[in-house]
């Protein structure tokens, strides 16, 4: 299968067309972004991980029942995947208080919850991705009861299948981002899951391995995404 009309270029990741009007190709850049954007640059060879971390991710929450657009691997950077009609809303899911929710609540980063927090926000760079909640959703009609019920049901599988997958490998999943869309009649996961989407801890020692190294230059970004890939690909 080969890429053919770029049709959305973002900030990690080209979609290109392919001979097959049903199935897209997801192309892993090395380009860098945080703050909305604001903040630019690379990461060598983070293209590299994250296609293959996401692969691992989705074979298996795949094999737990958990349903996504990947289609295969081709190559280190293209990953096939089935076309989706996106959701605009983003699902994050909270296990340590990090990021956001600590300033928000004031809260220490590093505490752990006694219970996952499940947020929406709305999917749109031009507005920073602003939260969101369930009545927002409805009113501007941007997924259905059925289908909120779908993700927050979905979200927190997926969150109490990844905690444990990432605990075996010796990783805090500290919170993560997903992204959902509709494919024949179903609602599919679909984006990708790496260390750009996730904020993943060592277990052992707290260490951050994940993209807020090169939010707030704590320097050793491609060794820690490495380092990623070899505890989850081996």
């Amino acid at each position: 299968m080969k890429r053919l009309e770029k049709i959305y270029e973002g900030k990690s990741k080209n979609i290109h067309t392919t001979e097959d009007p049903d199935l897209l190709i997801q192309y892993f850049k090395d380009d860098a972004s945080a703050f909305n954007g604001i903040k630019k640059g690379e990461i060598v060879d983070k293209g590299i991980v994250n296609n293959h971390v996401s692969a691992a991710i989705f074979k298996f929450l795949e094999g737990k029942g958990i349903k996504t657009h990947m289609v295969k691997e081709l190559n280190d950077r293209e990953m096939l995947v089935k076309k989706l009609d996106i959701i605009l809303v983003e699902v994050v899911l909270r296990n340590v208080v990090a990021g956001s929710l600590a300033k928000r609540m004031g809260r220490p980063e590093g505490e752990t919850l006694k219970n996952p927090i499940l947020e929406f926000y709305y999917k749109n760079d031009d507005l920073g991705d602003p939260m969101i909640n369930e009545y927002h959703i409805r009113e501007f009609g941007l997924a259905t009861d059925d289908e909120i019920e779908m993700l927050c049901e979905k979200g927190l599988k997926i969150n109490q299948l990844l905690w444990d997958y990432f605990k075996e490998r010796k990783i805090r999943l500290v919170d993560f981002k997903l992204e959902f869309g509709r494919h024949k009649g179903e609602i599919l996961l679909g984006d990708e899951i790496s260390p750009d989407g996730c904020r993943l801890w060592h277990w052992d020692t707290n260490e951050k391995m994940d993209k807020d190294r090169f939010r707030f230059d704590l320097g050793q970004v491609k060794e820690k995404y490495e380092e990623v890939y070899h505890m989850i690909c081996g």
